[in-house]
Formats: structure tokens, sequence, C-alpha cells
């Protein structure tokens, strides 16, 4: 009786620990929804192109001056950024973009030019450095404008211009290079293929061609003889066949 007894309590507690856990109010935070990879692309894309189109905006407000700076910067040095120039460069930008008139303005007011605005230890300027060192110029290159008009023309010879390649790569001889293209020096089949002049003689030169003339080969009056037979019957002719 007793075991009986202590086995219907258990059973109750047990239905009792059943209805207190039902009663307890259920969650109703509703499930995140799965993620849709097309969306997660899509938003991407658009976060991407924002960027991009802020970038572009960015790049779009580099002046025409700061792109033709960055490109002579470069120029001659791959290791150069753009970011800075040398007095070389700088030169060469004055000179190219016709900034140097070899009246108003010299290769000699270039350079000092350049030293001045330049610091004491460095080799380069800025672009910030360069434009102070086109105001200094066109004082002397625009002389018959204002200072602010001067500044403008200056900028304008500059603007979308880039390093002049002057000169032609020449062809380095040597020895070797000649030995080998001197065709008076070629034997057996090579030679046949040029003539005694240098120059080619095409598929005569590759191929043997057959003779059909009727000549004998070397001979000097070679393609004459129809030539004098036919003269000989004009001769003919003329003279009504009488000798």
């Amino acid at each position: 009786m007793l075991r009986q007894h202590a086995v219907q309590g258990s059973n109750c507690s047990t239905m009792a620990d059943n209805k207190a856990k039902s009663t307890k109010p259920a969650n109703k935070t509703p499930p995140k929804s799965p993620s849709d990879p097309a969306k997660e692309r899509a938003a991407k894309r658009l976060s991407y192109d924002s960027n991009s189109s802020h970038e572009g905006a960015m790049a779009g407000e580099i002046s025409a001056l700061e792109e033709a700076f960055r490109k002579f910067a470069i120029h001659g040095d791959t290791r150069a950024t753009g970011k800075e120039m040398h007095g070389k460069n700088w030169s060469k930008l004055c000179k190219d973009c016709h900034v140097i008139d070899g009246k108003n303005v010299t290769i000699t007011d270039v350079d000092i030019v350049f030293s001045k605005i330049k610091g004491k230890s460095s080799r380069t300027i800025t672009f910030e450095q360069f434009k102070e060192a086109l105001q200094e110029l066109s004082k002397k290159r625009f002389k018959d404008k204002s200072d602010e008009e001067a500044v403008q023309e200056i900028h304008k010879l500059i603007e979308g211009k880039v390093p002049i390649i002057s000169g032609v790569t020449k062809a380095i001889s040597s020895p070797t290079v000649s030995r080998l293209t001197d065709t008076s020096k070629f034997t057996g089949s090579h030679k046949e293929r040029f003539d005694p002049s240098g120059k080619g003689k095409g598929k005569a030169g590759r191929e043997d061609l057959v003779d059909a003339s009727g000549y004998v080969s070397g001979y000097k009056h070679a393609g004459t003889y129809d030539h004098k037979v036919q003269g000989s019957k004009r001769s003919h002719a003329h003279t009504g066949g009488r000798f």
C-alpha cells in the first residue's frame, strides 16, 4: 500500500510540473526568415555602385591640370607614383607645354622657380607646390594680364597635355649582325637566292626553273632571234623580193 501511494504521489507531482510548464507564455518572437542570396548580392551591388559613383565623383574632381601633372611626374620613372615631380620632369613639362617661350620665360627661370618652391632637402615638388611655381612663372609669361588671368592662361597651356616622346630608337649595328646580313658572303643555296647587288631573286632563287627559250644558258644575245627575223622580212618586203 505504501508503495502504491508513493507511485501515485510521484505521478501527481509529474502532472503538476507538466501543467506548470504548459502555463508559461509562449515565445512570440517570429523566427528569422532564411536569408535570400539574391537579395544579399543585390544589396552588396547597390552598396558597391554607390561607393563607385562616389569614387568616380572624387576622380572627376581631379582637374585636367593635376592629371597633366601626374602624367609628367611619372614620365621616364616606373617607380614614380605621380604625387611628386622631379626637376627634370618639371623642366620637360615647361618645355613641352610651351611655358618656356624663350623670351619672357627661359629654362633658367624655370630652374630658379623650382629651386625656390621645393624644400631645402627635397628633390621634388608636390602638386600644391607645382601650382605655386606656375603662379610665379605666370607673372613673367603673361605680363600684360592680371595675376588671376595670367594664372588661368598658364594653366590652359598645361591642361590635358602629355609628355612628348621625341627621337627615334636607332638600330645598334654590330659586326655579327653585319656579317649575317651581308649577302655577298653567303654560300651554297643561300647564295643562289640573291643577285650580285644583294636583291632577292624570289621564286627563281628557290626553285630550278626550266629555260624553254631555246637558247644556251648564258648566251648573251638571247631573245634577239625574233627581232632579227622580223627585220629581215621587212627588208625583203621592201625590196619586193629582189636581191
